[in-house]
């Protein structure tokens, strides 16, 4: 699938008009329902085929956070043959508790994939889960960007930030 086609895909199934409350709090004329698409196969495959792209040599994993970056974080992994992990967004009360499912070790070099973008607060989240373990996040990315302050405040945090697309290249107006 070409990029435009990618393009083109994702906001024939999964763009929505009306009046929406963001995770961030935000108001919006339009959503972007990224299960929509992270449940079409070849939108997933091809997503999972981008973010591989963006994988260097020194990349060792890929962590997805809970929920919307774990199938992407899946796809990513099995683009480019690496393991995955997935970040929660809590500590389960049971079982082991722990807030990272797969192995993360301190000489990680991770690629942090996440759906979409608003002002980048939950996968901030994630990456400080990493960070704390004493792994490095080397770049974050999303599918969508929606240009509404996520780079800026994943830049200003030290991180590194990518995305595939953004609300322009979907033709999206605010």
């Amino acid at each position: 699938m070409t990029k435009q086609q990618l393009i083109n895909r994702i906001k024939e199934v999964a763009y929505l008009e009306g009046d929406f409350t963001l995770r961030s709090g935000k108001k919006s004329k339009y959503y972007l329902d990224k299960y929509l698409f992270e449940t079409c196969p070849d939108i997933l495959k091809a997503l999972g085929e981008e973010f591989a792209k963006f994988i260097t040599d020194k990349t060792t994993l890929i962590a997805g956070p809970e929920l919307g970056g774990i199938a992407l974080a899946a796809s990513t992994s099995m683009a480019a043959n690496k393991n995955w992990i997935i970040i929660r967004n809590s500590k389960k009360g049971y079982g082991t508790s722990k807030m990272v499912e797969g192995i993360l070790s301190e000489n990680d070099n991770v690629l942090l994939v996440e759906d979409i973008a608003t002002t980048g607060g939950q996968v901030l989240e994630a990456a400080k889960i990493i960070s704390q373990s004493g792994a490095k996040v080397e770049m974050i990315v999303a599918v969508i960007d929606r240009k509404q302050g996520a780079r800026e405040n994943i830049e200003a945090a030290g991180y590194t930030f990518n995305s595939i697309i953004t609300k322009d290249d979907l033709g999206i107006k605010d």
